[in-house]
């Protein structure tokens, strides 16, 4: 920890220790994501214990640590031994200070470092991170699970990931290890020659009722103002631009010229930035719009 940040430390001291828990629990799952755990990988699980190493003679510190360190005594960490970390951290976290989300999220970050630690995705690990988070649908619509989502399902459509996905999914991963200097997100998803890459939501719940929608470049089958009265038709209400009121934010499938120069478009840029706030605004494709309302009638 930073010299200047030890002065607060004794008023987060029991917030800090929940978010190491879920961080170790999260790199573990994450470097045996795909089942194999390399040499690279542990060093990535040396670091947590570098950085936490003032906190080791503190419960729950005071049998967490020794733990992982006999387990990576012989630099191999064996299927019993993952699970008996996985169980301990399950036993000592602490959600009284966190609620599920936040605590989930933080494990999400962490799990994203254990699988980039050796500076190789591989489609077992994507596969295996993709089916981590469809047992977290709880998680939809906080940044940055959707995009995470979207990533995956595009980069897995062919079955391959070829060296310009490796390079997006290793940059947008790189963003959330957190582990060694606490930065937070820092730049909007990537853009892939011209397309928008790792933005819309996948299968997303859309609700109507009582929900706010807000609707951003061209659709190839309704007028803008169609689609409010679309939304007004099935309970729910339309901005003009996202704000916090807005739990939808729908991208028309013809996009828009203007994001070949601009990257997203304001709106875009918008709600990408509520999202990373903790807004819990979606941003979905005009397809699942309209199946959506579809469903709902």
């Amino acid at each position: 920890m930073h010299p200047d940040h030890l002065r607060y430390a004794k008023y987060t001291g029991r917030a800090r220790l929940a978010k190491a828990i879920n961080s170790l629990l999260g790199i573990v799952e994450g470097i045996a994501i795909d089942g194999l755990i390399n040499g690279t990988e542990l060093d990535y699980l040396d670091l947590w214990l570098a950085e936490h190493r003032e906190l080791r003679d503190r419960h729950p510190f005071n049998e967490l640590v020794p733990a992982v360190m006999s387990a990576m005594a012989g630099r191999v960490l064996s299927q019993e031994e993952r699970e008996d970390i996985v169980w301990l951290c399950g036993r000592l976290r602490s959600e009284e200070f966190f609620d599920r989300v936040s605590a989930d999220l933080q494990r999400l970050h962490a799990v994203l470092g254990g699988v980039i630690a050796d500076a190789r995705i591989s489609e077992a690990e994507l596969r295996g991170l993709s089916d981590w988070m469809e047992q977290r649908q709880h998680l939809r619509s906080c940044w940055p699970f959707d995009e995470i989502g979207s990533l995956i399902t595009a980069v897995l459509a062919d079955g391959k990931i070829d060296e310009l996905e490796h390079k997006t999914l290793l940059s947008f991963f790189s963003e959330f290890v957190a582990l060694q200097d606490g930065r937070t997100i820092t730049s909007a998803p990537i853009c892939q020659e011209g397309s928008i890459v790792g933005l819309c939501a996948v299968n997303p719940e859309i609700v109507f009722e009582g929900h706010g929608f807000c609707f951003t470049g061209a659709s190839a089958r309704m007028s803008r103002a169609q689609l409010e009265a679309k939304v007004t038709s099935l309970g729910g209400k339309t901005y003009a631009s996202p704000s916090k009121k807005v739990n939808y934010l729908v991208i028309g499938s013809e996009g828009n010229p203007c994001w070949a120069y601009a990257c997203y478009g304001r709106k875009v840029e918008k709600a990408v930035e509520l999202r990373k706030a903790g807004v819990r605004v979606a941003i979905v494709h005009e397809v699942d719009f309209h199946d959506a309302a579809l469903d709902y009638a």
